[in-house]
């Protein structure tokens, strides 16, 4: 796969990342959660690919039956907690911290999950899987720290109320992972 075909496969894998990150972003983030983040999602965008190579295709082949259903289980989880916090007093809200533990985990591995596809199909083709998720995973740290400081910014201006979109747009990319 050539640096073109690599780039719009890294663009289109970094859109989950995006709008997770959006997401998450619409809650206020320092810049430390910022880093963990972005640095993550890049990291398990670039690990997954090479896993899948590794993997081939007849153990990936089982994966990818439920890995849909992963992503939506995890993604949904995620996003139901927000929407649940989003709606607490000010006062009683859950100060938890997405980007830290296994939510940051959880959030890593539901982004990423069809990067493992991506790198069956780069070993089944023969490429050069390296070059590729050196790639994606720098595109996806990239469309993070978008997303985070898209999300931050409006949040900023338009108020806290901000969160329960975020929230939703999580759920959303749950249901969206039951369409792939």
């Amino acid at each position: 796969m050539g640096l073109i075909e690599s780039l719009l496969v890294a663009v289109g894998l970094g859109a989950d990342a995006f709008s997770v990150a959006l997401g998450v972003g619409f809650g206020g983030v320092t810049p430390r959660q910022t880093f963990r983040l972005s640095y993550h999602f890049g990291l398990f965008q670039f690990l997954m690919p090479l896993l899948g190579w590794v993997l081939g295709a007849r153990v990936a082949g089982i994966a990818s039956r439920c890995d849909h259903w992963i992503a939506f289980a995890i993604l949904f989880a995620i996003g139901a907690k927000m929407m649940h916090g989003s709606f607490q007093p000010h006062e009683a809200r859950s100060t938890r911290d997405l980007t830290r533990g296994w939510s940051l985990v959880g959030l890593s591995v539901a982004t990423s999950l069809d990067a493992l596809g991506v790198g069956v199909g780069l070993g089944i083709a023969g490429a050069r899987c390296l070059q590729s998720a050196g790639i994606i995973g720098v595109v996806a740290c990239v469309m993070t720290l978008l997303g985070l400081w898209l999300g931050d910014r409006l949040s900023a201006v338009l108020g806290k109320r901000l969160e329960t979109v975020g929230a939703v747009l999580i759920l959303l990319m749950s249901l969206k992972m039951l369409t792939i």
